[in-house]
């Protein structure tokens, strides 16, 4: 039960078993209902030719009972009692009686007849009395009602079956109501709902083999490129090479998207697994510089304290706390760390952050308009990290000159810096937003950061629903632009 297979063939045998069982029910009861109907015809058209005949005023023992083994007929009276049978009748029930002898004619009324006045020589009493609607003189009616049905048995010539009955009523010319059953033999239609259902029972299991057994084909064919794409997953965890892909079936179906987005899946992974690998040994190779520089350092005083360089161990010491700095909030970043839905006032964080830059080597000049609300959701600290890596960057490449300014862009908010250094070649504006990337005249600087800053503030820009990107300022240098979404 554990297997796909199994459970899917196991479904659709109980759901075709289901509705072939449901199928069978409504054809048995529709050919059964059929045959019924059938039975009460033939049981009525035997029903009216009798009563016809008493309508007409044929005696009892005159009447002409046709196929009395395939159509008995009894004849009640008014009071319920059984005047006329059929000759091999012997037992009968589900007419409202059990009796089957006839009652004596002087108990059950007089015979019908055509009267006196019916000979040949009295021609004058068959024409002369009409009653008034038209109707001819001494003569009987038969009910023109639906007649009732009922089922029951009866015993012909000493074999007891099933019948369809019908019961017409008609009058005789005597005016005696008489009730007239007449029955029709269910044997047909018992033998035919039996073999339908024989035929059914037979069949239905036969069928619900064949059913499960190619729903078992079908899926473990359809599943065939999911075992291969299980083992090679295997086979990658085991091996660890990410490199490796899962094999993409021909067909455009569901196993086959299945397929492409576990490769595609592959490869980011690959890709964030590299650049985890890489940011290791970037950070590393970044720290061991600065310790081991500081511990030269102290190795030095320790040994001739009068050489000790207060300054540069200072320098480095700084260096380390601002490099962990970095990797601590690139690892938050990492980790998936929502910024917070704080309201942040761009223009006052951006004279904020100006302001508390008093040893800058080139002053900042702050364009921001005043009165302008320049709001974003988000946090207030990533925010002001960004902005301060922005002017640190600019500060490292300016020559003389470094601007930012806040302004209104759309549905956002855009905070640029703009230095006039060198600027950026134009093959190096994304390369310069990947971590501990540096160009060759920012290496050559003794204050040269550790190729973090922009990383970090494209990142933060990112988180907050933004972006950052750098082009040509129209001081000659670089413009970085910064623009997030304005606060709702």
């Amino acid at each position: 039960m554990r297997s796909v297979r199994a459970r899917a063939a196991i479904g659709a045998t109980l759901v075709v078993a289901v509705a072939l069982v449901a199928a069978g029910l409504a054809v048995l009861l529709v050919l059964r209902a059929n045959l019924i109907d059938q039975a009460d015809l033939q049981a009525e058209v035997a029903a009216r030719e009798v009563a016809g005949q008493l309508a007409t005023g044929t005696p009892y023992d005159e009447l002409e009972l046709d196929d009395e083994e395939d159509h008995p007929v009894q004849v009640t009276d008014e009071e319920g009692r059984t005047v006329v049978v059929s000759k091999d009748l012997r037992a009968v029930t589900g007419t409202g009686t059990s009796g089957v002898t006839p009652v004596p004619p002087a108990s059950a009324g007089a015979s019908p007849s055509r009267g006196e006045g019916d000979g040949e020589g009295d021609g004058d009493d068959d024409s002369a009395d009409d009653d008034d609607d038209g109707s001819r003189p001494g003569r009987g009616e038969v009910s023109s009602d639906d007649p009732d049905f009922s089922d029951g048995t009866a015993t012909v010539d000493g074999t007891t079956a099933d019948y369809r009955f019908a019961a017409v009523e008609a009058t005789t010319p005597d005016g005696v109501t008489l009730t007239v059953y007449a029955g029709a033999p269910l044997a047909a239609e018992q033998e035919a709902v039996n073999t339908v259902r024989g035929a059914m029972l037979t069949g239905l299991p036969l069928l619900l083999v064949v059913v499960a057994g190619v729903t078992w084909l079908v899926t473990r064919r359809a599943l065939r490129p999911v075992e291969g794409i299980r083992r090679e997953m295997a086979a990658i965890t085991a091996s660890e090479d990410l490199a490796r892909r899962v094999p993409e079936p021909g067909s455009r179906d569901e196993i086959a998207a299945l397929a492409r987005t576990t490769n595609e899946t592959l490869t980011v992974l690959e890709a964030s697994v590299e650049r985890q690998r890489r940011f290791v040994a970037d950070a590393s190779h970044e720290l061991r510089s600065p310790i081991a520089s500081l511990r030269t350092q102290l190795e030095v005083a320790e040994a001739h304290p009068e050489l000790l360089d207060l300054p540069g161990a200072v320098a480095d010491t700084v260096r380390l706390q601002v490099l962990a700095a970095d990797l601590l909030l690139l690892a938050r970043l990492d980790a998936g760390e929502k910024p917070g839905s704080a309201t942040v006032e761009l223009g006052a964080l951006v004279r904020e952050e100006v302001s508390q830059r008093t040893g800058d080597r080139i002053a900042v000049g702050v364009e921001v308009p005043q009165g302008g609300a320049f709001e974003v959701n988000g946090s207030r600290g990533q925010l002001s990290r960004v902005i301060g890596n922005l002017l640190d960057n600019a500060q490292r490449h300016a020559e003389g000159s470094v601007a930012v300014s806040v302004a209104a862009d759309g549905r956002g908010v855009r905070v640029e810096v703009r230095d006039d250094g060198a600027g950026v070649p134009e093959d190096e504006r994304e390369r310069i937003f990947e971590r501990f990337v540096r160009l060759d005249d920012a290496r050559s600087r003794d204050d040269g950061g550790a190729g973090l800053g922009l990383a970090i503030a494209r990142d933060v820009a990112a988180r907050h629903g933004g972006t950052l990107t750098v082009d040509r300022a129209a001081e000659g240098g670089a413009a970085f632009r910064l623009w997030l979404p304005r606060s709702a």
